[in-house]
């Protein structure tokens, strides 16, 4: 069942975004262009998903386990981390620049455009290298300076 309701809520959330026109780059970046000529459509369709999320989120949080009975898994952090800024930074020039966000850019694959699957391709590689890099700096080992011996020898 919880295959199935995934499924479902995928399918929603995809035709969401072909509805909401998120999947249409030009229209994002026209969203984006703030110094240029703005649409601010999209502004709408953020609004609406987010009223719809906080009242689910409202309930969710009084919910030890979800309707399909799996556990109730919400974040709790509430610090702003200099890797979470940086990330949404180069999320948000990613998205700029390309017009797509992850979601959008994998709906779009399904009919076939070029442009989203490169990002898609390029979104892959990028989180290769994101995790290459993880794995590389957790098992470099980390250089100490000796330090002298106190007391008497």
């Amino acid at each position: 069942m919880l295959t199935i309701s995934a499924l479902f809520c995928g399918l929603l959330f995809g035709l969401g975004l072909i509805l909401g026109g998120m999947t249409n780059p030009a229209k994002v970046q026209a969203f984006l262009d703030l110094g240029g000529a703005w649409d601010p459509s999209l502004a709408l369709v953020m609004g609406g998903a987010i009223c719809v999320a906080s009242g689910a989120f409202a309930v969710a949080k009084n919910r030890p386990r979800s309707l399909l009975g799996a556990p109730m898994l919400l974040p709790t952090a509430r610090d702003l981390e200099p890797r979470l800024i940086l990330g949404s930074v180069l999320f948000g020039m990613g998205w700029g620049l390309a017009g797509f966000c992850p979601g959008p850019a994998i709906v779009t694959l399904g009919s076939g455009a070029p442009a989203a699957g490169l990002f898609v391709c390029a979104m892959l590689v990028g989180m290769l290298a994101f995790e290459g890099l993880e794995k590389f700096l957790k098992r470099a080992p980390t250089s100490q300076v000796p330090r002298p011996h106190s007391g008497a020898r």
